[in-house]
């Protein structure tokens, strides 16, 4: 499949914004999306809060690709659902994104990459992008910060449910354009 990370990554870092740090975030000090824990992890083991604030977008950029969609192998999911994992594992992490997209495929909980990637390009796209923007607005409903944030994550979900129907529904008219 062609990659849709160009395309996706703008969308993602219009809701991921510039430097925070709230008191209600338990990601701490944060830039362009990127916690203070993963800079550590992925730039700069010692990394302080100004560190955080000073991060280039070239380096917010390059953990994208390689720790989020490369790590979910998104450029192998059909596009939309790419956006759509893309975007869940950056909010509310890997394992949540994963766990979600095995169930909405009815595929066991230790499948493999493989066996998901399989599973996923075989689907109903439309009904796969709109069944894991349910599932992830109802989780994010159910976290005690939705009070303070719910407003931007309920706006985020429904962009982000939006682009990515938009993106499943080109494929689909390619596809059957292509069977024809």
């Amino acid at each position: 499949m062609q990659s849709t990370y160009e395309i996706c990554l703008p969308l993602l870092l219009a809701h991921e914004g510039g430097y925070t740090n709230h008191p209600s975030d338990p990601g701490g000090p944060t830039n362009f999306g990127i916690t203070i824990d993963d800079y550590r992890r992925y730039v700069k083991p010692d990394a302080t809060a100004a560190d955080v604030r000073g991060m280039k977008l070239s380096e917010a950029k390059n953990i994208y690709r390689s720790r989020y969609w490369d790590a979910q192998r998104c450029d192998e999911l059909p596009p939309g659902v790419d956006y759509v994992i893309f975007d869940y594992g950056v909010n509310s992490g890997l394992g949540r994104s994963g766990k979600v997209l095995r169930r909405m495929l009815s595929l066991p909980a230790n499948s493999s990459l493989d066996a998901v990637i399989a599973a996923a390009d075989t689907s109903d796209h439309l009904s796969l992008v709109s069944s894991i923007c349910d599932e992830r607005l109802h989780f994010l409903q159910s976290l005690k910060t939705w009070p303070v944030f719910g407003v931007g994550w309920g706006c985020r979900v429904a962009e982000v449910r939006s682009a990515a129907l938009a993106m499943a529904a080109n494929t689909f008219k390619a596809r059957v354009a292509m069977r024809g």
